[in-house]
């Protein structure tokens, strides 16, 4: 099984989220899609739960040499949250990866005022927060993400993708109330693989599509 596209896989999502909740699962329930491909995913969520949308806008620190490979991340003032076992692994201490974790907090805070400009976060106290991404690698953005959402005190806390590895997706659920993976391939590899179209999402694709669904549902 693959995805078309990150659209057809959020409707996929969607439509599972609405099967695997019970009656009252999804109160007050507000949709956070992590940018840039997260976005379409959770656009598609969110009009299938009748939900807000939003954006959590959090970066990956990659390995030397290997950005594509998350070993930490950055999300709002939080400090960086690193993978300990994949420092260790490597040979990496977080002193080395000061400029690195320096570097993706700018880009962090461009992206934020792009997509949200002055407009306030959301307030998810007491509400049921789905973090929406396009997929799950080694899971280190959705981590630092989910942990800072944590310190906001929701109601519940679910993470959804369409595709994860298994490893990973059994690591998230210390972190997640619920997690909800449409497929956890043994032969998982790269998120990629797992869509036919896995074009790089716009910064002005990431913007449309944020204003059309505020224009449908407003996040209150």
């Amino acid at each position: 099984m693959r995805f078309r596209n990150r659209r057809t896989a959020g409707q996929e999502l969607g439509m599972r989220l609405v099967e695997w909740a019970s009656e009252g699962e999804l109160p007050r329930s507000v949709v956070l899609a992590l940018p840039r491909g997260g976005v379409p995913v959770g656009a598609e969520v969110a009009r299938v739960l009748g939900a807000p949308l939003d954006v959590l806008v959090a970066r990956k620190i990659g390995s030397p040499g290997r950005p594509e490979a998350g070993i930490g991340a950055v999300v709002g003032d939080d400090p960086p949250l690193f993978d300990q076992r994949a420092l260790k692994t490597l040979g990496l201490s977080e002193d080395r990866l000061v400029q690195d974790a320096a570097r993706e907090r700018a880009e962090l805070k461009r992206r934020a005022l792009l997509y949200r400009g002055d407009q306030a976060t959301p307030d998810v106290k007491d509400r049921t927060v789905v973090l929406v991404d396009d997929g799950l690698a080694t899971g280190a953005t959705a981590r630092a993400a989910l942990r800072h959402l944590r310190h906001s005190g929701p109601a519940r806390l679910i993470l959804a993708v369409p595709v994860c590895a298994p490893g990973t997706a059994a690591e998230m659920r210390s972190e997640a109330d619920d997690v909800v993976c449409l497929l956890q391939p043994t032969d998982f590899r790269a998120v990629g693989l797992w869509y036919d179209d896995f074009d790089q999402v716009s910064d002005d694709e990431v913007i449309e599509i944020l204003r059309g669904h505020t224009a449908q549902i407003p996040l209150t």
